[in-house]
């Protein structure tokens, strides 16, 4: 069964904004985009989106084994995965900005090359691996169906919508990094509404339990 309308829709808008704010890998898309060109900007970009696949395979998988084995277990997964939300959400909302985006001094390298840097950049991130496991759980409707298959419906979901924010970012890197650099003041309101969402689902999950 796939996901509801409404499970896609409050996923899809949670993490299109977690996307776009600051982080190391749209801001590295950016830095590429802008040193080296548009091209090479949007595959390092793909790479580093089609590396969330990795992430969503061991969430779908943990999921579903942890739902067989115990579904009490998989409620204290959410719990422990909504905490760490919060304590995200928080260190997101302390956060002074000040981002910036170097577009210089990085070696040439090929687009074959550049894909595979941003694929397994992205797959051997351990705290990338731990905000799936955080995240995904937590737009999963144990009422209807397989966990499993949610949890990997979901990350198909982020996926997408990453390569094509990252995408866009390496194809106007050179606007959007301007922008950031001259506007202080971006990266930390950004990071404000990042922080809110996952404030907002980690204490949404609590107190509904």
């Amino acid at each position: 069964m796939l996901i509801s309308p409404e499970q896609f829709i409050g996923f899809f808008s949670a993490a299109l904004l977690i996307t776009i704010s600051p982080g190391p890998d749209n801001l590295m898309v950016l830095s590429v985009g802008m040193s080296r060109g548009r091209r090479q900007g949007m595959m390092f970009g793909l790479g580093c989106a089609l590396g969330c696949l990795s992430h969503t395979l061991l969430a779908a998988l943990g999921v579903g084994a942890l739902i067989k084995a115990s579904p009490l277990a998989f409620g204290a997964l959410k719990l422990v995965g909504g905490a760490y939300l919060i304590w995200l959400g928080f260190g997101a909302l302390r956060s002074r900005g000040g981002a910036r985006v170097e577009g210089a001094g990085l070696p040439d390298e090929s687009l074959r090359r550049l894909f595979t840097k941003g694929l397994f950049a992205n797959m051997i991130n351990p705290k990338v691996v731990l905000f799936f496991l955080s995240f995904l759980p937590q737009f999963v409707v144990t009422s209807r169906g397989d966990a499993a298959w949610q949890t990997a419906q979901l990350g198909l979901v982020f996926t997408a919508q990453a390569v094509l924010l990252f995408g866009l970012l390496g194809y106007f890197s050179g606007a959007v990094g301007a922008w950031i650099n001259r506007t202080p003041s971006a990266g930390k309101w950004m990071d404000r509404v990042a922080g809110a969402i996952f404030v907002g689902l980690g204490l949404r999950l609590i107190i509904a339990r």
